[in-house]
């Protein structure tokens, strides 16, 4: 069967208490995943990305208690999911996998929206073309979500350093709202945030 790169399933093993991504039509439940996400609640980074096909870890996330803004970091390069409203999901990071120019990235914008049932995460370039979403069930137990590449990305421009940063940045960006929305001193975060370029 043949495998979609433009759609990546997030499920949770309660057995092996990791995700695990795959893509979304994959044949069997059993098959090696794309990618393990390992959590750890209690010291940073929070979230390690590990593609067990090649046995690396190829990026990280770190949350904070106060701080609304989220750390990464993906193909050995750290950066910022800088946040740009206070009480509003829009943060922005700086895509170099993204980029033409290897040495100048981009800027990528993440916004959400939310219903009963999903939280969407939708990423746009400069342009404000759409690259990719995250769609989160907020009440998923085991299938948690799906990563979703624009149709442009997949075809022939997806690159897999381009799918790594989507990977990582958007799962700590999900984790990061969450902790907001469930964490009180994340409020004096947002009060006291200064938008735009800072990393306060």
């Amino acid at each position: 069967m043949s495998t979609n790169p433009t759609l990546l399933q997030v499920d949770f093993s309660w057995k092996k208490f990791k995700g695990l991504i795959t893509y979304a039509d994959s044949p069997s439940p059993e098959q090696q995943p794309l990618y393990i996400v390992d959590w750890n609640a209690i010291k940073s980074p929070h979230l390690v990305f590990t593609r067990p096909s090649e046995n690396r870890t190829i990026g990280t996330g770190t949350l904070h208690a106060v701080r609304i803004n989220a750390d990464f970091e993906v193909a050995g390069r750290k950066g910022t999911l800088v946040a740009q409203k206070r009480f509003k999901t829009l943060y922005t990071h700086q895509s170099y996998a993204f980029s033409e120019d290897p040495h100048k990235p981009v800027t990528l914008t993440w916004t959400s929206s939310s219903g009963f049932t999903n939280w969407d995460f939708v990423c746009v370039d400069e342009r404000q073309r759409a690259v990719a979403r995250y769609r989160a069930k907020i009440w998923g137990v085991k299938k948690i979500g799906y990563i979703e590449f624009a149709d442009s990305e997949a075809e022939g421009t997806l690159s897999e350093a381009a799918r790594d940063e989507i990977v990582v940045t958007g799962m700590t960006l999900f984790y990061c709202m969450w902790l907001r929305v469930n964490n009180i001193f994340s409020l004096f975060g947002s009060a006291f945030h200064r938008t735009g370029g800072s990393k306060s």
